[in-house]
């Protein structure tokens, strides 16, 4: 059990060391613990005459404040009127002859974040092709095409014949081909030309990081002995099954094979921009669908480049290079791995790494040296990979060099292709790029990477989302409003201790009307959750948002900023806020957005109060999760997938694909069964 002094600051407790009567009270040995607002317990004598023997309270479990044993001897309260303070215990207080009551501490409901969830990807049922087929066919049927080509509602079809697909792409069809019953692959001969090159195309989905195994159709025999009837209904079911692939290729190829925010509450992406009806409308009004359908494909540069990487992986030597583990090297030291090391550079680095140090490894004899060219190598090596530059080849650095086989870092370029198929086909003029794994965020003007920064984002317990917005407003000199989750997580138990914590750190504090009031009047013992106070940090060199901040207003309170903790940004995992993105150069952030001077804006902070400037147009901002990505000169980068985001993707990648080929296999359903 805990004593607690009246005054919120104190907490005090009178052990008394062996049982005590009222004849042995003076010599007892008996003092008061009071913890302070250090946090130090400091221990007082008690003259024994300001004990009252009549108050001796029964001997229990009693456990003094910070210390980690208990006594069941008795204990006593001072007499209130000995001039020391009044002290409670288990809730009960003395004072002046009195006991009153207080409510105990509850156990805190923390705010978690966001949860990863089962993915569930889209179901897929064989779907009876006559379901499909315009209503003329199925009621009369024909004996005969008609002159201008093959159509759907001259054709009668087996009642068993059916095709696997998603709802959506069924609905699509059916709905295309009761309007426009003109086949889009077939004629009386069999599959088109078209149809032919737009086949080839879905087999080579692998080198857009697709499977293509989901977009496989049999093409129907070359001649058939049936009858015509026969030899129409092979042609019909083709042309569904057909139709059914094409659109599930253009929506991958559009939208993604994975709807993201299914994975995760951390995904808050826009829906699918391509639907199964837009689909089938556009392929039958293209005179050429293959063009059409490669253009679906994002058109950043990044894809390209992501595209070109996936197919040079396929060339790579697999053989490992084994570094020995604790491998520390230093400028100018030497070490047998170190012929290990440079193999490992040129197999990992970039073309363009290895092109700017062609000379140094030219010159390299396979020495034990390590010498300034190689020192350069290493460090230009390490600012590819955003390690810590110092040219000292420790773990990390080694760990980048030798992780990641050839196959691994392909799964990691498919993923990447996946999720830029979540985002706009193209990024804007003007944007930015805060790519979470890298711990960077990039200003890009078109093609070209004008500014780029280091970035601290959200811890794993506190992990930044994956969204989209646009840049407004840069505040100067903001106040911190503390959100809710540190305010109950964090700040909560230090208010149980110490009411007066957020008057001490300079926090104010208002109520839901607006109006202020001092922390230390607030029974914060009587929340074990969301309070109903507002907390905000005042303007300063303490604020946590440092000089400035940078809004592109969202629902996740998320956005860029300054911090005071500057040595943070020396770390080669930063992954440690609360899910905000610190920049480790806010103000030329601020400028390149404002399109504005670095003196300006530093002019706007030397004011010293809370003013905000708008953007003369919005800027589109990308807060994204991409652990393989490519520079400006197209060579791809690996990085370390410190949320496990990508073993998510993978699984969902993994249950999409699944689903789809077991939809082969299922029994057909009638629609509206």
């Amino acid at each position: 059990m805990k004593l607690t002094t009246a005054s919120p600051v104190w907490a005090a407790a009178v052990v008394v060391a062996a049982t005590l009567t009222q004849a042995s009270v003076a010599s007892a040995q008996t003092y008061i613990e009071r913890v302070g607002p250090d946090g130090y317990v400091r221990r007082y004598v008690v003259p024994a005459q300001s004990l009252d023997p009549s108050r001796q309270i029964p001997p229990q479990r009693y456990y003094p404040p910070n210390r980690g044993y208990y006594t069941q001897q008795p204990y006593y309260r001072p007499n209130p009127y000995a001039g020391y303070p009044t002290y409670r215990r288990n809730g009960r207080e003395w004072n002046g002859g009195r006991e009153t009551y207080e409510q105990p501490a509850p156990q805190i409901q923390k705010i978690t974040g966001p949860q990863y969830r089962t993915y569930k990807p889209d179901a897929v049922v064989k779907t009876l092709v006559s379901d499909l087929l315009p209503a003329a066919a199925v009621e009369n049927g024909t004996e005969s095409q008609l002159s201008d080509g093959f159509r759907l509602d001259a054709v009668r079809v087996s009642p068993d014949a059916a095709v696997g697909m998603e709802k959506a792409i069924a609905e699509a069809l059916k709905a295309h081909y009761a309007e426009n019953p003109q086949a889009l692959w077939v004629d009386e001969s069999g599959p088109t030309a078209t149809a032919r090159a737009v086949l080839e195309l879905m087999q080579q989905a692998a080198s857009e990081g697709l499977e293509a195994n989901q977009y496989a159709v049999s093409l129907p025999p070359a001649t058939s002995g049936t009858d015509a009837e026969s030899r129409n209904a092979e042609l019909a079911t083709f042309e569904i099954a057909m139709s059914a692939r094409v659109l599930r290729y253009a929506m991958d190829m559009k939208d993604g094979a994975v709807r993201p925010n299914r994975m995760s509450g951390y995904h808050d992406l826009p829906d699918p921009t391509l639907p199964a009806g837009d689909a089938i409308t556009a392929l039958a009004s293209s005179n050429d669908p293959v063009g059409w359908l490669k253009g679906l494909a994002p058109h950043e540069p990044q894809y390209a480049a992501l595209k070109r990487e996936l197919a040079a992986l396929k060339t790579v030597d697999e053989e490992p290079i084994v570094i020995a583990d604790g491998t520390m090297i230093r400028p100018g030291e030497m070490d047998v791995e170190l012929p290990k090391i440079v193999k490992a550079i040129e197999k990992k680095g970039d073309s363009d790494l290895l092109e700017r140090h062609r000379d140094a490894l030219d010159a390299y004899d396979g020495g034990l040296n390590y010498d300034a060219g190689l020192v350069e190598l290493v460090r230009d090596f390490q600012k590819s990979n955003g390690l810590k530059v110092d040219g000292v080849l420790g773990p990390n650095t080694i760990s980048r060099m030798t992780s990641d086989s050839a196959e691994a870092r392909a799964e990691k370029v498919r993923l990447a292709m996946e999720r830029l198929r979540w985002l706009p086909e193209t990024f804007g003029p003007r944007h930015v790029i805060i790519n979470q794994p890298q711990y960077a965020a990039m200003y890009r003007e078109g093609d070209k990477t004008v500014f780029q920064t280091r970035a601290i984002v959200g811890s794993k317990s506190n992990q930044t989302y994956f969204f989209t917005d646009e840049i407004e407003t840069v505040v100067y000199n903001p106040y911190w409003g503390v959100p809710q989750s540190i305010i109950v997580n964090e700040m909560l138990p230090k208010l149980y201790r110490d009411p007066s914590y957020l008057d001490r750190n300079g926090y104010e504090v208002s109520d839901s009307s607006g109006r202020r009031v001092s922390s230390s009047q607030i029974n914060w013992r009587q929340y074990g959750g969301k309070v109903p106070y507002n907390v905000r940090q005042k303007p300063g060199p303490r604020n946590a948002l440092g000089s400035i901040k940078i809004l592109f207003p969202n629902s996740h309170a998320i956005y860029m900023h300054d911090t005071p903790d500057r040595k943070l940004f020396d770390r080669d995992m930063r992954a440690l806020s609360h899910g905000c993105v610190r920049l480790q150069e806010p103000q030329r952030m601020a400028a390149v957005l404002l399109r504005e001077s670095e003196d300006h804006v530093r002019a706007n902070i030397g004011s010293g109060n809370e003013h905000e400037e708008s953007l003369s147009e919005k800027v589109p901002v990308y807060v994204a999760y991409f652990t393989a990505w490519p520079d400006d000169a197209g060579s791809v980068h690996f990085y370390a997938d410190m949320y496990g985001r990508d073993d998510h993707l993978a699984d969902a990648v993994a249950k999409t694909g699944m689903t789809r080929l077991a939809g082969e296999t299922l029994p057909a359903v009638a629609e509206g069964d």
